[in-house]
């Protein structure tokens, strides 16, 4: 008699250990899918940066790059770069994870590095997101392990922007402020004749 294989715990129910070793494991998987790829990426809440290695020497004209509002294709015109079976077979091609604005989005070469910039298109119109991939074809990475100190003020829209900072103005008082304020409540109490309904703290 052969022993039952055991089902996979779900996340909710495994212990503060099990699930670290879990998120350690997916961390894992996920660098080497993603080391596997042709290209590397990154990305913040208004564009996706793809960076792809080229051999010494590769010029513009050696090149094409076609960006569409939801599709990526960087295809080769000199038979040097093909790094694949067949030198019609585009170098990288697939449906972007979501639509971009192609008149804001470019690409150029540095010093052997192609370089794509991808302006996203939700950061105009809807509330910005990270995305999991670049091309829907490939791996995912997850998002919900992003951290939200990653993006800046600049990467939100203006309304989005106005928000935040008025959030952030209205923060605790720093320890300096909140000693003096401390010191006043004190001296109030123990001087009850006195008016302090003009006192500042500051």
């Amino acid at each position: 008699m052969s022993a039952s294989v055991p089902t996979a715990k779900p996340y909710d129910e495994m212990s503060k250990q099990e699930q670290e070793e879990h998120d350690r494991a997916a961390r894992a998987r996920e660098q080497a899918e993603q080391d596997a790829l042709p290209y590397k990426w990154t990305q913040d809440l208004n564009t996706a940066t793809v960076t792809l290695t080229l051999p010494s020497g590769t010029r513009a004209r050696d090149l094409t790059v076609v960006i569409k509002k939801k599709s990526l294709k960087v295809g080769s015109n000199h038979a040097g770069l093909v790094r694949i079976k067949s030198q019609s077979e585009p170098i990288l091609e697939g449906e972007l994870f979501a639509e971009i604005k192609e008149e804001d989005s470019t690409w150029s070469i540095d010093d052997g590095i192609l370089y794509i910039e991808l302006d996203k298109l939700s950061s105009r119109t809807s509330t910005p997101q990270w995305w999991p991939h670049i091309l829907t074809h490939h791996p995912r990475i997850d998002t919900r392990k992003l951290a939200p100190e990653n993006s800046k003020l600049s990467d939100l829209d203006g309304e989005t922007r106005g928000m935040v900072e008025k959030m952030m103005q209205m923060g605790k008082p720093t320890s300096d402020e909140q000693r003096k304020h401390d010191m006043l409540e004190k001296f109030k109490k123990a001087h009850p004749e006195m008016d302090f309904s003009n006192a500042k703290v500051g």
